[in-house]
């Protein structure tokens, strides 16, 4: 509780000080985020329950401190980006704050309620900040789409919910996965729509197929760094709240929603990879090879074990950190270019080496190569499902992931071994702590993921 307190208490202050000092904000954002991260070290192991409605137990700890260290390396990439774009950056430092707090309302939830509550809280701030470059066409269609289909999944998984209560009586997860076990023979039949009409509405939310046609024109029209928010931090907490809904209060109900499961699982690997090797823009390019990771993720649904929150912790990290990078190097050259095209990379390594490395290693990561988080987390994926009939949907896995080499490796031909024009990229020092700090993540976690998967 006191993790969305401090952020929310961090907001409230950015605000007002905006009206002051501006340059004040950034400073002022990183101390109530490390004050944040902190309680999640000191609350460990300590398992509290909030007013019934939210459960800081280590899952909860663990994915809020991954939010919250992604969301602090976001907060130093602004330097120099929202002063171009506005003079009042305070709105854009307590809108992501507030974002923040929802998703720490979303993976510590115990209560439908507060799911809802959370969801919401974190969905209208980025609908405001997708738009907020108000004279920027691409910007508006980009808000507008995400408000309508984001309006349009919560009416499902409201519905969802209502069911799910009108069947058990309670919004409690404890009690909802009680009444499963006691009425295994006689569940409500108005309780299996509300499972499938909560899938479907998280499947929105973490931009899985065939619920995703949204992220490609938000996370392009989006500025950059607040399309680098949405395809992280976002993406991290919508999968915590997936997988304690679904691993948790739902999980005596797998027989019946792993099928779907399976179809959303696969149409996702097929689309996400498929329609990123065609696109000529690197930013269109994520966004759509984060609609495959969502696939992979996803992964960790199809068979429940023990290992289950644990694997999902090291790929969403693993996830997070390389997306990061991508994304920071993507705004350093589309400042330096004015383009966001593959031919922009061209002949990085020779302009600046320690950002062409640095991506370099997140393209890797992103594509599974060995010594990476990244290929830690498609391994301990792939591993949770192996065996059985699940053998035949990992060999699917796989060969889509053979297709995602192609279009990261594109990435990497472009940086060392094409020519592009010889002007040098400046990188200022916050840039080269972010780059620094999550290459860094991401070679450990490939090397030691022990590191965090015994967390949970």
């Amino acid at each position: 509780m006191n993790i969305i307190i401090t952020i929310s208490i961090t907001a409230f202050i950015v605000l007002y000080a905006g009206l002051f000092k501006a340059n004040k904000a950034l400073p002022l954002t990183v101390v109530g985020l490390l004050t944040a991260l902190g309680f999640t070290f000191t609350a460990w192991n300590g398992n509290a329950i909030h007013f019934g409605m939210m459960q800081t137990d280590n899952f909860a700890l663990a994915f809020s401190a991954v939010c919250i260290i992604g969301t602090l390396l976001i907060f130093l990439l602004t330097q120099n980006y929202f002063h171009v774009k506005s003079d009042n950056i305070a709105e854009y430092y307590t809108l992501i704050l507030f974002a923040l707090a929802g998703m720490i309302m979303m993976v510590s939830y115990k209560n439908m309620a507060m799911l809802f509550v959370g969801l919401e809280i974190m969905s209208v701030s980025l609908y405001i900040l997708a738009g907020i470059r108000k004279r920027n066409f691409a910007s508006n269609e980009a808000s507008l789409k995400y408000f309508l289909m984001g309006a349009f999944s919560t009416g499902f998984l409201l519905f969802g919910i209502t069911l799910i209560y009108g069947a058990t009586g309670s919004f409690d997860l404890d009690k909802i996965q009680a009444y499963l076990v006691d009425n295994s023979k006689a569940i409500s039949p108005i309780f299996y729509p509300g499972v499938i009409l909560m899938m479907i509405g998280l499947c929105f939310k973490v931009g899985a197929a065939p619920f995703h046609f949204w992220t490609p024109d938000v996370y392009e029209g989006s500025p950059t760094l607040i399309t680098t928010f949405m395809s992280t931090v976002v993406k991290t907490a919508g999968f915590a709240a997936f997988l304690r809904l679904f691993a948790g209060a739902f999980a005596p109900l797998h027989d019946f929603y792993v099928i779907p499961l399976m179809v959303i699982v696969c149409l996702t690997l097929f689309i996400g990879n498929v329609t990123a090797l065609f696109q000529k823009n690197f930013k269109r390019m994520l966004a759509y090879s984060s609609i495959s990771h969502a696939g992979y993720l996803l992964f960790s649904l199809i068979v429940l074990t023990k290992n289950s929150e644990s694997n999902v912790l090291v790929y969403a990290a693993a996830y997070t950190f390389a997306s990061i990078i991508a994304f920071a190097v993507l705004i350093l050259v589309k400042q330096k270019t004015g383009s966001d095209s593959f031919e922009s990379f061209n002949g990085l390594g020779k302009k600046n080496p320690l950002v062409a490395l640095s991506l370099t290693v997140a393209m890797l990561s992103l594509a599974g190569i060995p010594l990476t988080a990244g290929f830690i987390g498609k391994y301990l994926m792939f591993l949770n499902v192996m065996g059985d009939y699940h053998t035949i949907l990992v060999g699917f896995a796989i060969l889509n992931a053979l297709v995602g080499f192609y279009y990261y490796f594109k990435v990497i031909v472009a940086v060392w071994f094409k020519d592009g024009a010889d002007t040098e990229l400046s990188t200022p020092s916050q840039y080269k702590v972010v780059l620094l700090v999550s290459v860094a993540i991401t070679l450990i976690l490939g090397i030691y993921p022990a590191i965090i998967l015994n967390l949970i």
